[in-house]
């Protein structure tokens, strides 16, 4: 199978980044991480990419007089690298129409929350504040919006009586270290269809749970 070429924005300290690396070297992802772009200096997801010889690329927003500036700035750098897929790990800015159409339908997203509930940020705190009882991570489609785009996969857990926010927020980054690498294998399978609002996965197998409760059911 033909490796597809990612193109990963970051923002901060590149646990995802990492992760989608770490599953790279193992062999079970069939992408290379051509280059990775950083809208703040010195992030730690800098130095992961210097730790694997990824080639890696500050584009600070400060120098530019508008967003939209820095995202032809950040296309021309991408598309310098043969990109096939836009990742965004942690990366703390909205995308303008001009980014956006230039890679349509090739930007993934992945959001710590089950979308649409809790969008924007600081969302595990929302959901804790809230009281729900299950909470989880969604890797979508970028699209004009935020974090409304189509869903491609999404992991739930539960939220427990003793957790708080930060545990929480733990129990949700595994997760996510787990769907973001499956959601970028999909893609370069060429599994993924867009119809308006859904993702259609080709030949995927059917979840066995029928139904989770939080707490369980006791007599029902």
């Amino acid at each position: 199978m033909k490796k597809i070429n990612l193109g990963v924005l970051v923002s901060g300290s590149g646990s995802n980044l990492q992760a989608i690396i770490d599953n790279i070297e193992s062999g079970k992802l069939n992408a290379i991480i051509r280059v990775v772009i950083s809208n703040i200096p010195d992030v730690r997801a800098l130095e992961r990419a210097k730790d694997h010889n990824i080639p890696a690329v500050v584009i600070d927003r400060e120098n530019f007089s508008t967003r939209e500036e820095f995202d032809r700035e950040a296309v021309s750098v991408l598309k310098s690298h043969s990109v096939d897929l836009v990742i965004m790990a942690g990366f703390m800015k909205i995308l303008t129409p001009v980014f956006l159409r230039a890679f349509s339908g090739k930007i993934m997203n992945i959001h710590p929350a089950l979308l649409p509930s809790f969008q924007g940020l600081h969302v595990q705190q929302k959901a804790f504040d809230y009281g729900v009882k299950f909470s989880g991570c969604t890797v979508h489609f970028a699209d004009e919006g935020v974090d409304t785009g189509p869903i491609i996969i999404q992991a739930v857990v539960p939220v427990h009586g003793g957790d708080t926010a930060d545990i929480l927020q733990q129990r949700i980054l595994k997760e996510e270290h787990k769907i973001y690498s499956q959601a970028i294998q999909f893609y370069a399978e060429g599994r993924l269809e867009i119809d308006g609002r859904k993702v259609h996965i080709k030949d995927s197998s059917i979840a066995k749970t029928p139904c989770i409760h939080n707490p369980p059911l006791e007599k029902f």
